[in-house]
């Protein structure tokens, strides 16, 4: 990545950073066609957030619906499209969001190749329905032909030294040495309160979520967009694998620190959650407040006894 990048608010190629402010529609306007390699964005899920206007489910799916023929035009034919979404909730009742938004790439002749479940572990509790504790990101592409790499985002081999038993290949490992594919249930902490990448933003991505889509779909240099750019994840992650940028932001403080973070990571100093680094375990850091106040210590002691039978089990 070339150092001092500058932030460019009208969309040209020969650009590696934009941010515009304003409307995403007036951005992918600007922006040629076929000329985006990844798509990737969580759009406002209707649920009356300073940056949107709760509407009825039809016209927010009709406005969903302009947004996302405008990315299939400027999508590469060997990009990918990744809508990253959650429930709309309406008098306790929920939509799947990603189940009502499908008809919509499906009849723009796109093609899913995933639905991924992003699992963390924090969020909102629930009184009267079970906490929800997952999101979707749904991928499509536009021709069977698209960019997909896999070894960047391999995971360590649950078990390397494994070898075929039987058959042609006996006696030599049977296991990939680059690692295992990682699936398509990714457990990775959302941004709280604690959250080293926190912004003042109520609803914003962790970087290595993105990160882990950039490096599989994307080349060196090539664009990645995000239509509802928020703090500049997108960027961020593009920036930090030698990709180029772009995004539009309607709310002029979001812009700010957008722009910011992206300027931080130009210059190395964005703080940021490592890529596949271990979800924290309270249990294992010793954390006191695993222990309940109200519990004897016989309780205790069955407690700790049955961790250690689980984690004995799990290995």
């Amino acid at each position: 990545m070339s150092q001092h990048v500058k932030i460019a608010d009208k969309f040209t190629l020969s650009k590696r950073v934009v941010v515009h402010t304003g409307s995403c529609l007036d951005l992918l306007e600007t922006i040629p066609d076929g000329s985006i390699q990844l798509i990737v964005t969580s759009p406002p899920y209707n649920i009356g957030k300073e940056y949107e206007k709760k509407v009825n489910l039809k016209q927010y799916l009709d406005q969903q619906a302009e947004v996302i023929g405008a990315c299939a035009r400027a999508l590469s034919d060997r990009g990918s499209i990744c809508w990253q979404v959650g429930n709309y909730v309406d008098y306790g009742e929920i939509v799947p969001l990603d189940t009502v938004l499908y008809p919509i790439f499906h009849d723009l002749g796109l093609r899913m190749r995933n639905r991924i479940i992003w699992h963390f572990e924090h969020g909102l509790n629930c009184s009267r329905r079970f906490s929800g504790r997952y999101e979707t990101i749904i991928w499509f592409t536009k021709t069977d032909d698209y960019v997909f790499n896999l070894d960047p985002v391999r995971f360590p081999q649950k078990y390397p030294g494994k070898k075929h038993f039987k058959g042609p290949k006996a006696g030599q490992y049977s296991c990939n040495p680059l690692g295992k594919n990682p699936g398509d249930l990714w457990v990775i902490p959302n941004v709280k309160s604690n959250h080293v990448e926190k912004t003042i933003h109520p609803c914003q991505f962790p970087v290595e979520l993105i990160e882990r889509l950039v490096l599989s779909m994307t080349n060196e240099n090539d664009w990645v967009l995000d239509p509802f750019l928020g703090t500049g994840t997108a960027i961020v992650a593009a920036l930090r694998h030698k990709r180029r940028g772009a995004g539009a932001e309607i709310l002029q403080k979001y812009v700010k620190i957008a722009s910011d973070r992206i300027m931080q990571e130009d210059k190395g100093t964005l703080k940021t959650r490592p890529m596949n680094k271990p979800v924290y375990d309270p249990h294992e850091a010793g954390n006191s407040l695993t222990i309940a106040p109200w519990a004897t210590t016989r309780d205790e002691e069955q407690m700790m006894l049955l961790e250690r039978r689980a984690r004995y089990a799990a290995r």
